[in-house]
């Protein structure tokens, strides 16, 4: 894995956290964003696609609140690094998109970086599930110190690893086709015009160099650890794919090589989908791919919590909000774990010790 330069974090970094005000059309299966507005009324059930859905709308859209949050950590209080024997400990973190702040401060509640910044959990390992950019403000910064990590903690016996989410494929096709046009299933499309509507930061695109994008191509779809089988989406759509994981992280990386818009955008498209596994069937959504790839349960990120529990808030009133994340979240005959608690909803990113005492 390529590895990057990054700088330490800033402690002292002030990060501005959002909320969302969710239409009712969360709560159900299908296309998560007919509006091009936080906040617009839900289309008419009759008008929705749930089959053809295409990211050429906003999704999950997000309201600004202006709240700020100054992220400290007292060194005292983080956990000493455990010395043990074999494997380390395994953890997995959700979607950052862009929170470094409050991914420095979870990691550090962890005990797996030090108040400095550096990997001090010896040989612990470490998974992000995708999705470090977009929405948040420093999604590049994310990468600069997952990159670090990676090398800091494959020095100490352990490692620090990562997925394809789905908002890496976007940031790769906005870079390296910009407004080309796309066949979206739905019209014409392009990449750049997605990535604003789904929180492009320009920041992001004028810091993004050759290492960054070549980090992200490179990047495994899923793995299988300790019988956790780790996806960053909630989709059967990796079936499409292969039928072993190194099948399907093999044909991921030739898409990304092959350079063609339209076959990228099929792939961005069909790692978008979501709440395979929330509704009725969900659990047997769940089985086909642990029969097929391996592991006895799934962790996925992707999907908020927040909109899985159904319990995002509501539109009347000002000062709604949703519910308070505490931790992961189990579902779906207990086969599924969801890891992204909303950070970008003003929720929490959460960083989490596998297995869970369920």
């Amino acid at each position: 894995m390529t590895q990057g330069a990054g700088q330490g974090p800033e402690m002292e970094r002030t990060a501005t956290l959002r909320d969302f005000r969710v239409p009712a059309y969360v709560h159900e299966t299908g296309p998560y964003a007919q509006s091009t507005h936080p906040g617009d009324v839900a289309p008419p059930l009759d008008e929705a696609h749930p089959e053809g859905y295409t990211p050429t709308q906003r999704d999950l859209p997000v309201i600004n609140r202006g709240d700020t949050l100054q992220v400290t950590v007292d060194p005292a209080a983080v956990p000493e690094p455990q010395s043990v024997d074999g494997p380390g400990p395994l953890f997995v973190v959700g979607d950052v998109h862009g929170y470094l702040d409050e991914l420095v401060a979870a990691l550090q509640e962890k005990g797996l970086i030090d108040s400095a910044g550096n990997w001090c959990a010896g040989t612990a390992r470490l998974w992000f599930l995708g999705d470090f950019t977009d929405r948040g403000p420093d999604g590049i910064g994310v990468i600069d110190l997952v990159m670090r990590l990676s090398a800091e903690a494959a020095a100490a016996g352990g490692y620090c690893k990562a997925l394809m989410g789905n908002h890496e494929l976007l940031l790769i096709g906005a870079k390296r086709f910009g407004d080309t046009p796309v066949n979206s299933g739905a019209g014409t499309a392009t990449f750049q015009a997605a990535w604003l509507l789904n929180g492009g930061q320009k920041t992001d695109m004028d810091r993004l160099q050759d290492h960054h994008l070549q980090w992200m191509s490179r990047l495994d779809a899923m793995e299988e650890v300790d019988g956790h089988l780790l996806v960053h989406s909630d989709t059967t759509a990796y079936l499409d794919y292969g039928d072993s994981i190194e099948a399907v992280n093999d044909t991921v990386r030739e898409t990304l090589t092959r350079n063609d818009a339209d076959e990228v955008w099929d792939l961005f498209r069909k790692f978008t989908k979501r709440f395979s596994f929330r509704d009725e069937g969900g659990a047997d959504h769940v089985r086909s791919l642990l029969d097929t790839y391996g592991g006895t349960r799934i962790v996925h990120g992707h999907s908020p919590i927040p909109y899985l529990l159904g319990e995002v808030g509501s539109e009347e009133g000002e000062d709604s909000a949703g519910p308070l994340i505490e931790g992961p979240h189990v579902y779906a005959d207990r086969l599924a774990i969801a890891m992204d608690g909303g950070v970008t909803m003003a929720g929490k990113l959460l960083v989490q010790q596998l297995p869970l005492d369920i």
